[in-house]
């Protein structure tokens, strides 16, 4: 105790400031600051009338008006397009992480003659543009365009999702597939009651990285999607925007609308998120 108070006293025995900590405290809060302030005034121009938001739209909200989230739960037909987008969220993200676990182990054991290589080619995928124009052609010529299938299909492959498990199960010991083996454990209920509960943390930061992604997704459902009563929660905020794009309160509340399930989700599974991520990287 008394060597850190020595520390950080000068001289004169005055008190002397860390100037690191106080830059790592000032960066954070200027960053704190750019993050929260956009939403901080987003939410405070969901809680104000039309008349108030055009009479001072950077002042205070005055008194909470929860009418705009019923014009919006109404005019934007958020529950349609909530409906689709948990449907293309539940079944793009269920099927991709399963079948995710399946490739990822045999890969992370190095089952494969080329386990390594195959692991760069997904590291190697994160670099590379999205390939619009043959997948496309592809959802086109196979009778996929503008149905829910077609629009799930394009969520089933994400390279960051691979590497972060094919890393997290490499920390798991080798000794259990001899274990199980021995036992006569097939692979699928190995994977299924051994592996996954053992990569928890894993499975829940790739989840919720992929259902944010899946429903914030923007570009494919316009491109993908035509009829109205199959677009997810995105595309309706647009058509939305375009209608009542004067009414900046119901808008605002829309997009809150919008970011509670996520919200909720990421709650519910954070505790997870940063061991997976933790965990993955350690491993190479």
């Amino acid at each position: 105790m008394s060597t850190i108070t020595e520390r950080n006293l000068d001289k004169t025995g005055a008190a002397r400031i860390d100037w690191v900590k106080f830059g790592s405290y000032l960066i954070l809060l200027v960053f704190a600051i750019l993050y929260i302030g956009p939403l901080f005034m987003l939410v405070n121009t969901a809680f104000k009338s039309l008349g108030e938001f055009f009479k001072d739209p950077i002042a205070l909200a005055t008194e909470l008006n929860f009418q705009n989230f019923v014009d919006a739960w109404e005019l934007a037909n958020f529950p349609t397009y909530l409906v689709n987008s948990a449907i293309y969220t539940i079944a793009a993200t269920l099927i991709y992480v399963v079948t995710t676990v399946f490739v990822a182990f045999p890969i992370a054991r190095g089952y494969y003659k080329f386990s390594k290589y195959i692991l760069l080619l997904y590291v190697i995928a994160l670099f590379l543009p999205p390939a619009l124009i043959p997948q496309f052609q592809l959802i086109l010529n196979l009778g996929l365009y503008n149905t829910r299938i077609g629009y799930i299909f394009l969520f089933l492959i994400n390279p960051i999702g691979m590497i972060i498990i094919v890393n997290y199960i490499k920390t798991v010991p080798r000794e259990l597939d001899e274990s199980a083996a021995m036992d006569g454990c097939s692979y699928f209920r190995f994977i299924l009651t051994i592996v996954l509960p053992l990569i928890k943390p894993a499975v829940a930061t790739v989840t919720v990285l992929h259902a944010i992604g899946i429903w914030n997704e923007l570009i494919l459902p316009t491109i993908y999607l035509t009829n109205d009563d199959l677009y997810p929660v995105t595309r309706g905020l647009i058509v939305f925007e375009g209608v009542y794009g004067s009414n900046w309160p119901a808008l605002a509340a829309a997009v809150l609308i919008l970011m509670i399930p996520m919200l909720f989700l990421f709650i519910f599974l954070q505790r997870y998120i940063i061991a997976g991520l933790t965990e993955g990287a350690v491993k190479g």
